[in-house]
């Protein structure tokens, strides 16, 4: 599997013989590059311009914005529903299941989530998870989530960036509540099944702009 960063929470997860995946595409009024991207699904956590523009991906078959469960291209996906500030606002988190190892992003979660949603993300492997505050999870919480969930892997997202138009933390106020001060730094992550570690790693991804 690869897992390739382009920015806020928009990924690219790749895998033989799987659907291609593209979360959360961006609009590049936000101030990063423009996507030119591939993918055979979308996912879009919520209805807001940072994470819901598909005009950047090609090839696409299928946009999952809602909660649900779907088998596509031999990957098993699971959107739940968790709450934003408003009752009229809804973030989908989506657990993505390439044959036993589950990649969750966490889209714009907003609160440390309730027991039930944490009984659904026990099993994540990697986690995306956004760390910058604004209308998400702020550097505390996130620590806190990872504590809770103990993931194999964190790779945070939706944080301060170059050029971006919005206002968030940096990463490195997450990295100072993890008491990380020489994360794992890589352009792509790749893994398998076996090469997860035991311990939990935090890796910045570099975007690919």
């Amino acid at each position: 599997m690869e897992i390739t960063w382009y920015g806020l929470s928009c990924f690219r997860i790749t895998e033989r013989k799987h659907a291609n995946v593209v979360t959360d595409p961006y609009d590049s009024s936000l101030g990063l590059p423009p996507l030119k991207l591939k993918a055979d699904v979308i996912t879009v956590s919520h209805d807001a311009k940072g994470h819901n523009q598909p005009d950047g991906v090609t090839g696409y078959q299928h946009i999952l914005n809602g909660p649900g469960e779907y088998e596509i291209g031999n990957v098993f996906i699971t959107g739940i529903a968790t709450p934003g500030e408003a009752k009229t606002t809804q973030n989908v988190v989506y657990l993505f299941d390439y044959d036993g190892l589950t990649v969750a992003h966490l889209g714009d979660m907003q609160k440390v989530p309730t027991q039930t949603q944490i009984e659904a993300l026990e099993e994540v492997g990697v986690l995306l998870l956004p760390v910058g505050g604004g209308n998400s999870l702020n550097a505390a919480q996130a620590s806190e989530l990872v504590s809770m969930l103990e993931p194999n892997i964190v790779i945070p997202m939706h944080y301060q960036m170059p050029h971006l138009k919005l206002e968030l933390d940096a990463v490195e106020r997450f990295l100072k509540e993890m008491g990380v001060t020489e994360p794992k730094e890589e352009s792509t992550l790749k893994l398998s099944g076996t090469s997860l570690p035991e311990e939990t790693e935090i890796v910045l991804l570099t975007p690919k702009l």
